[in-house]
């Protein structure tokens, strides 16, 4: 009789250990990032660290290098990976099945928050006499590598400015190929959809002499009614070498996005975390800078987590 009371007892507590740590798990996370060498994943990974740090013992995120935008959001619609930093043009694409997307919706992608511009930089060497669009007639123009949003946006800004690719010399070349064809000369101008400053068009203005083509007015107007993803962005003064004035252009967004079959717990609680230590994100990347509560939904034309609704109409962002 004793020992059935002690087999019962020892079973008991196993139960309630077992009950107990299963409580006490954090949910372990997958945020799919970009390259090594680029902004996505380190700032990827100070977040990650961040938000773990920050969730009472809730969720604990992995970044994982990977391809970057596209490759992230089919490691999402395959459930391999749980959050993933995107481009916000190729996060409208996946949902509404356009461009790289056609026919095939990606159904499960819901944003979390907009982290910072990718700003929209048309640079033309100034020996190349390039002023406006109009002067691209004829011109050998870096659009980017073929089927990249970098390509993508550069089709749609053109075609805002009544330019089609027969009507200039196109190269479909990466941005390290376009920084050394520049160099060379043998493309005249380019389109870069970037962080500021980028370290490319730095080196290139120590070397040569650039101009800035700005997108303003009327045509910027008319380029974001078209393209919602975009919204108006500024160059600051001194970005870049000989450019002292302010350059007029617009952005895409970089987002975080999540799986739609995330709780509403679990991303509510990465919202709150990462929205209130955005001073330790931007003092762990420069690009954490850029990130304000304010901004949140800037350039988002996805769904939105209803765990991030949940925190948004908390602080009073959302109704």
């Amino acid at each position: 009789m004793k020992k059935g009371i002690r087999v019962l007892a020892l079973f008991g507590l196993a139960v309630i250990f077992t009950a107990s740590a299963a409580f006490a798990a954090p949910q372990q996370l997958t945020m799919a990032t970009g390259g090594t060498a680029g902004t996505y994943y380190p700032l990827g990974g100070a977040m990650s660290q961040i938000i773990s740090d920050n969730s009472d013992g809730k969720v604990n995120i992995t970044a994982q290098s990977t391809g970057a935008s596209i490759e992230n959001i089919n490691l999402l619609a395959a459930g391999d990976v749980d959050l993933i930093i995107v481009q916000n043009d190729l996060s409208d694409y996946a949902a509404k099945g356009t461009e790289f997307f056609k026919d095939r919706k990606i159904g499960n992608l819901t944003a979390i928050a907009r982290l910072y511009p990718e700003t929209i930089h048309v640079v033309a060497s100034k020996d190349s006499g390039i002023k406006t669009f109009a002067d691209f007639k004829g011109k050998n123009i870096s659009v980017g590598a073929p089927g990249s949003g970098n390509e993508a946006n550069a089709r749609q800004i053109f075609g805002i400015y009544g330019l089609k690719y027969e009507d200039f010399k196109p190269h479909y070349i990466s941005y390290a190929e376009t920084t050394d064809h520049f160099k060379d000369r043998l493309v005249d101008a380019f389109i870069y959809t970037t962080g500021a400053p980028n370290p490319s068009i730095q080196d290139i203005s120590t070397l040569q002499d650039i101009v800035f083509i700005p997108i303003d007015g009327e045509m910027r107007d008319k380029l974001i009614e078209n393209y919602p993803f975009f919204a108006k962005d500024v160059i600051p003064g001194g970005t870049y070498r000989g450019q002292d004035e302010p350059v007029e252009t617009v952005a895409v967004q970089a987002i975080l996005a999540a799986r739609k079959e995330l709780s509403e717990d679990v991303v509510y609680t990465i919202t709150k975390a990462l929205f209130s230590n955005l001073e330790a994100v931007g003092n762990a990347h420069h690009k954490g800078k850029s990130m304000k509560l304010s901004n949140a939904l800037d350039g988002i034309s996805v769904p939105v987590h209803p765990g991030a609704v949940k925190f948004y109409k908390e602080v009073g962002l959302m109704k």
